[in-house]
């Protein structure tokens, strides 16, 4: 005996795989917005250390190097 849940036609079918396609993009957009929110917040998090460092040196009196400056000692 067939089990009624079985897509009886190809308009059944369409429907079942529209439905599943659907399914599965929602899920991946979910996923997306979810990496994109922890990225902004690693961002974030990342910007506010290297602030608590720049102010830290800063307070130890340690100045920060100039990258485009390589020169040695003279």
């Amino acid at each position: 005996m067939a089990d009624s849940a079985d897509p009886k036609t190809v308009q059944d079918l369409t429907e079942l795989v529209q439905n599943l396609l659907q399914q599965m993009q929602d899920k991946f957009q979910t996923m997306s917005d979810q990496i994109i929110g922890r990225i902004d917040e690693m961002s974030t998090r990342i910007d506010d250390l290297e602030k608590n460092i720049a102010d830290l040196m800063t307070q130890a009196g340690v100045e920060e190097e100039d990258p485009t400056n390589k020169q040695g000692p003279k």
